[in-house]
């Protein structure tokens, strides 16, 4: 069993230097102790999902370029997420405006190559097996 992720939940990424805040707006209706669910379908970068910090996947551009220049050495450069598809695998068995809701065992994954994972759901009494 997994907790149901709410507005002020921690997310962090497996390239990424430090944790970022998940931002879940209200446009669901449904909220928990105050703070709004997420569901499968808040992982838009720069709005659901923010910068976590330095990115040091060699697989991001900026990465390789400032790389390249630094001869080889590991460069990292500023986190920007790129997110192409929905967190996955959600909860099926509680929906939330008719879309799975997002539990804290639900990762996204970047384009640059990071698992981006739920640290802290913000909310730990409701579950969403």
């Amino acid at each position: 069993m997994a907790f149901c992720v709410c507005l002020g939940a921690m997310c962090a990424c497996s390239f990424g230097a430090a944790p970022s805040a998940l931002v879940v707006t209200p446009e669901n209706r449904v909220v928990l102790g105050g703070a709004p669910v997420a569901t499968i379908m808040d992982y838009v970068p720069m709005k659901n999902i923010m910068p976590f910090g330095m990115c040091s996947s060699p697989a991001n551009p900026q990465v390789a370029a400032a790389t390249a220049a630094a001869m080889g050495v590991l460069t990292p450069m500023p986190c920007i997420p790129v997110i192409p598809a929905p967190w996955a695998p959600g909860s099926p068995a509680v929906l939330v405006s008719n879309k799975p809701a997002l539990n804290q065992n639900c990762k996204a994954v970047c384009a640059w190559g990071g698992f981006v994972s739920i640290t802290n759901p913000g909310n730990m009494s409701a579950l969403a097996p």
